[in-house]
């Protein structure tokens, strides 16, 4: 009988937190690179994420979790909101021996870095929220739901293969208790209060997002650390749809180089910057 075959080139391992089981990817790269986790979204796991993960292994010490609750991962007694994965990813880290990090997360994985950086700011470097959900434009659930059906419509079709086992597995009961919990959750307020260097990476197709003239505005009220970048032609999942564009996006983020488009990445997609705030940090050509 043949070994079953890793879905990633990242190594496949398991840890515990809080007494459950954690299953999670990790690049096997040199211990002094910077670290940077990637955080899923709402019922899904981080296989995912991994198109934009991979991409990046090699230059980050690179983790991606599945949270307590989602994927392969084992559940909790009582459903996690947001403020729990937070803290389940701090403990995560600390499991690993890591103080300080970088995060990326998609969707719901946004609400979540927000609240890690709101409970422990000294161990986050640097935010990177990826078509950020959860606020009042995704509420009610009836809303969210049609909001979802029309981004499945604009989503690779290969996307049905792999999020449709991490749905079936999240059920929908955790479905119902987790929405509420996001419904629940300050987001916008939580963005605001950021004071470390964050990137928002948006799709001009994704549905679950508010009309750009609304994206501009509160982009506005953010005049500390935020850097909003746009991506012609991506829908919500653009981890998993663009993870070319998405990651040479991460890499000139992260070396605070300008935001240009990436002539290697095929289609027809087009980045740009919609906005940045007088406090981030200024774009060095040569950097």
């Amino acid at each position: 009988m043949h070994p079953k075959k890793p879905q990633s080139s990242l190594a496949e391992r398991w840890t515990t937190v809080d007494g459950i089981d954690v299953f999670y990817r990790e690049s096997q790269n040199p211990p002094d690179a910077p670290v940077m986790m990637h955080v899923h979204g709402f019922g899904l796991s981080g296989r995912y994420l991994l198109p934009t993960a991979e991409r990046l292994g090699g230059e980050f010490h690179t983790l991606v979790p599945d949270l307590p609750g989602f994927g392969r991962s084992g559940k909790a007694k009582n459903a996690l909101d947001v403020p729990d994965l937070a803290h389940a990813a701090a403990r995560f880290l600390d499991e690993r021996g890591i103080d300080k990090v970088t995060l990326v997360g998609n969707s719901m994985g946004c609400p979540v870095i927000c609240e890690f950086a709101y409970h422990y700011p000294e161990r986050l470097e640097r935010a990177i929220l990826v078509s950020p959900a959860g606020g009042v434009h995704n509420q009610p659930l009836g809303r969210a739901v049609g909001q979802l059906s029309r981004d499945g419509t604009r989503e690779p079709a290969r996307m049905i293969g792999v999020a449709t086992p991490d749905y079936m597995r999240f059920g929908v009961p955790s479905t119902f208790k987790m929405f509420h919990a996001l419904t629940q959750y300050p987001s916008l307020e939580r963005l605001l209060e950021l004071r470390i260097p964050t990137l928002v990476v948006l799709g001009d197709r994704d549905p679950l997002l508010p009309a750009p003239h609304r994206v501009r505005e509160i982009a506005e009220r953010t005049d500390t650390h935020v850097l909003v970048v746009g991506i012609d032609g991506a829908a919500h999942a653009i981890n998993f749809s663009h993870p070319g564009e998405l990651s040479h996006v991460i890499r000139q983020f992260m070396a605070d180089r300008p935001i240009t488009d990436d002539p290697d990445s095929p289609g027809h997609a087009r980045v740009y910057e919609v906005h940045r705030g007088v406090h981030h940090p200024p774009a060095t050509p040569g950097a």
